[in-house]
């Protein structure tokens, strides 16, 4: 089963080296969307089915954080893993993105933390051990 990613990063640079270090985890990847904001993001949600949202916190248009409340708010996407990749330090801000059930990696990250992250948040591979 493959799943299919939503990266969404004001940066094209980042979207980019997301990309390329998921493609670089091995993890079984189908489609792959990006956005520049949260509101592309949420747009892109509507049009496309996703599996995964990987969300930067400090974008224009709206925010990592907005578009995670406005996933959490909406039934049919309000179960959708989110995994946030940010240079946000704020302990305050990353304990409440994880109370709105996200899980969080700061930049940089390595593939393997990526994998693992994506592993634990989706079950995709749980087994591979």
């Amino acid at each position: 089963m493959s799943i299919n990613v939503l990266i969404v990063d004001d940066s094209s640079v980042m979207r980019a080296m997301i990309l390329k270090t998921l493609r670089m985890t091995g993890l079984p990847l189908g489609e792959t969307y990006q956005a520049a904001n949260g509101q592309e993001g949420l747009d892109a949600l509507e049009q496309h089915w996703i599996d995964l949202a990987i969300v930067d916190i400090n974008m224009p248009v709206m925010n990592g954080e907005e578009m995670i409340d406005h996933i959490r708010e909406n039934l049919e996407m309000k179960d959708l893993p989110v995994l946030v990749i940010s240079t946000e330090g704020s302990k305050t801000r990353i304990e409440r993105l994880q109370h709105k059930g996200a899980k969080f990696i700061q930049k940089p990250f390595s593939p393997e933390i990526i994998r693992d992250t994506v592993k634990g948040i989706t079950g995709i591979g749980a087994n591979d051990e």
